[in-house]
């Protein structure tokens, strides 16, 4: 193992699902700390997914 592995292990691929659900809470108009929270996922993560898929999120802080 590499030393930096550990941090990589969340990097993980995103499934079609996760990014089926993204699209759905992004459409409805959740706030990115929401979406985030309920796929499990970091709001970078989130945020960068969604930006690769040409999504806007909702930026409620």
């Amino acid at each position: 193992m590499a030393k930096g592995e550990g941090f990589e292990r969340h990097r993980q691929p995103w499934t079609t699902d996760e990014i089926q659900k993204l699209h759905t809470l992004a459409k409805k108009g959740m706030a990115l700390k929401a979406i985030a929270k309920a796929l499990k996922r970091s709001e970078e993560s989130t945020k960068d997914r969604a930006k690769a898929d040409g999504l806007s999120i909702a930026k409620l802080r």
